[in-house]
C-alpha cells in the first residue's frame, strides 16, 4: 500500500510550478502595455499620451539612424575609403507609391535584400522575390502583400539595366494624380465655348448687350419690388443699390409690369431689375435687359445682409472691378453677359472694390469685398547664440487682405426668355425642368 503524500512536498512543488507562470502573466501584460496601439484605447486622453510618445519614439529613432550614417560617411572619408551612394528607390503598388533610400542591396538566388528603409515616417525590414524587365523591376511576392514594380532612380548604380524602360526610372517622378471632383467629371456638352470659337465672337458684337459692353451707353438701371412688400425687401434693395452704380429705386405700387418696363425705356434705362419676395422673404430676381431683352428668372437663396455679416466693411461710392467665374457654355456665357451689362466697363482701381460672381454646379454665388495691400517685414528663424547680418536687412513681403462688404446671396437660373417680360406670348430660350436633372454630373452654365 503507498503512503499518504505529505501535504507541504505538493504545496512546494505548486508554488515553484505557480511562479514562472505568474512571471510570464507579468511579462505578457507588459508586452501587451508596450504594444498597444493608439486606436485601441478608448479613453481620449490616454490615446493622445501614447501617440505622442510612440510619435518622439520614431523621431529619435530617426535621429539616430542619421547620425550613424553621417559618423560612417566622416570615418570612411578621414580612412581614405570608398563611401557607398545611398541608392533611392520607388515602390509603385496597388495603393499609391512611396520613394525609399537604401542602404544596401544584396542579391541572392533571384531574392534581393533590401536594408532599412527610410521614408520619414516608416521604418522596417522585408525582403522580394523579384524578376527584372529592362530597367525596372517587378515585385512577385513580399511581405507587404502587394504587386507593384521597383524602379531605381540612381542611374550611375545598375547602367546596364536602365537603358531601356518606364520614364521613371530614369529619375523622372511619376506623374501627379488628380483628384476626381465632379467638376472635372461633368458630362460632355457641345454647348462649351472655346477660345477660338469665331461663330461666338461675332454673335457677341450684335448681341444686346454689345452697346453698354462696348462703353457707347452707360448702365442706367431701375430696382423695384413685387406688389406684396416685406421689410427685408427694401433692406435688399439699399444694400444691391451700393453694389451697382446708377442704380434707382422705384416704389412698386399698384402698376403692371409691362408699363414698368415701358417707362423704363422712355427713360433710358438699361435693365430693370424686380426683387420678388415671399413669406417676408426675397427669394427671387427678375433681371430685364432694355430695350429688347432678354429676361432672366434667378431663384435667390441664402440671403445675408451687410447687417447680419461679421466684421463687415463699408463700400465707397467708386466704380468696382467685376469678377465672372466658370460661365463655360454658351448658355452660361450669354447669362455672365448679362450680370456684366449691369456694371460700368470702367471700374475705379482706386476704391479697391470686387464684385463676385462664381458659378459653381450651377449655382451662381454673389460675393462683394475690399482689398488692400500690405507690406510686412519677414523675420527668419534663427539658432541660438547666433546673429545674422540679415537682422539689419529684414526681407518684406506684400500680402493682400480682404473684407466683405456684402451683401451675399446665391443665385439660381430657372428661365430665360427672349424680348422683355411677357407671361403670355414670349418666347424662351432656355426653361429648367426636373426631367432635365438626369444626373449629378450634368451642368448647363
Amino acid at each position: 500500500m503507498g503512503r499518504k503524500r505529505n501535504l507541504s512536498e505538493d504545496g512546494g512543488r505548486e508554488d515553484e510550478e505557480e511562479k514562472p507562470m505568474k512571471e510570464r502573466r507579468v511579462k505578457e501584460k507588459q508586452e501587451g502595455r508596450e504594444s498597444m496601439r493608439p486606436s485601441m484605447i478608448k479613453n481620449k486622453e490616454k490615446r493622445a499620451v501614447v501617440h505622442a510618445k510612440l510619435k518622439q519614439q520614431k523621431k529619435v529613432e530617426k535621429k539616430k539612424k542619421v547620425k550613424a550614417r553621417e559618423a560612417a560617411e566622416k570615418k570612411a572619408l578621414e580612412l581614405g575609403e570608398e563611401v557607398k551612394p545611398l541608392l533611392k528607390f520607388t515602390v509603385f503598388t496597388d495603393l499609391g507609391f512611396r520613394v525609399f533610400s537604401v542602404d544596401f542591396v544584396n542579391r541572392h538566388n533571384g531574392v534581393v535584400y533590401l536594408g532599412e528603409l527610410i521614408d520619414g515616417s516608416m521604418l522596417f525590414l522585408f525582403s522580394l522575390n523579384i524578376w527584372f524587365v529592362g530597367c525596372s523591376v517587378l515585385i512577385l511576392d513580399c511581405e507587404v502583400g502587394h504587386c507593384g514594380i521597383f524602379c531605381a532612380h540612381n542611374i550611375s548604380s545598375h547602367p546596364a539595366r536602365l537603358t531601356m524602360g518606364s520614364p521613371w526610372s530614369l529619375g523622372k517622378p511619376p506623374p501627379k494624380m488628380v483628384p476626381r471632383t465632379i467638376e472635372n467629371t461633368r458630362e460632355s456638352d457641345e454647348t462649351v465655348c472655346l477660345p477660338d470659337d469665331e461663330e461666338l465672337f461675332a454673335g457677341n458684337d450684335v448681341d444686346e448687350f454689345s452697346a453698354v459692353l462696348k462703353n457707347e451707353r452707360s448702365p442706367k438701371i431701375l430696382i423695384t419690388t413685387s406688389r406684396y412688400n416685406s421689410t427685408r425687401g427694401p433692406a435688399f434693395i439699399s444694400d444691391l443699390i451700393s453694389v451697382i452704380p446708377n442704380a434707382h429705386y422705384y416704389k412698386r405700387g399698384t402698376y403692371d409690369l409691362k408699363k414698368i418696363v415701358q417707362y423704363a425705356n422712355e427713360k433710358e434705362f438699361t435693365s430693370v431689375i424686380v426683387v420678388h419676395t415671399n413669406r417676408r422673404e426675397p427669394d427671387a430676381l427678375l433681371v430685364i435687359g432694355l430695350p429688347d431683352g432678354p429676361t432672366a428668372h434667378f431663384k435667390l437663396s441664402k440671403l445675408m445682409l451687410r447687417k447680419d455679416i461679421k466684421n463687415h466693411g463699408k463700400p465707397t461710392s467708386h466704380k468696382p472691378e467685376l469678377v465672372l467665374t466658370n460661365f463655360t457654355t454658351r448658355l452660361g456665357h450669354r447669362v455672365g453677359r448679362m450680370i456684366q451689362s449691369l456694371f460700368p466697363q470702367d471700374p475705379e482701381f482706386r476704391g479697391r472694390r470686387v464684385v463676385t460672381f462664381h458659378n459653381q454646379r450651377d449655382f451662381i454665388f454673389f460675393r462683394h469685398h475690399r482689398y488692400i495691400f500690405e507690406t510686412k517685414e519677414s523675420k527668419q528663424k534663427e539658432s541660438k547664440g547666433k546673429k545674422s547680418k540679415d537682422e539689419k536687412n529684414p526681407q518684406e513681403r506684400t500680402i493682400a487682405r480682404l473684407q466683405e462688404c456684402g451683401p451675399r446671396f446665391t443665385l439660381k437660373l430657372i428661365s430665360l426668355q427672349h424680348g422683355t417680360f411677357d407671361t403670355k406670348g414670349g418666347e424662351y430660350e432656355w426653361v429648367h425642368k426636373p426631367e432635365m436633372d438626369t444626373s449629378r454630373r450634368r451642368f448647363f452654365l
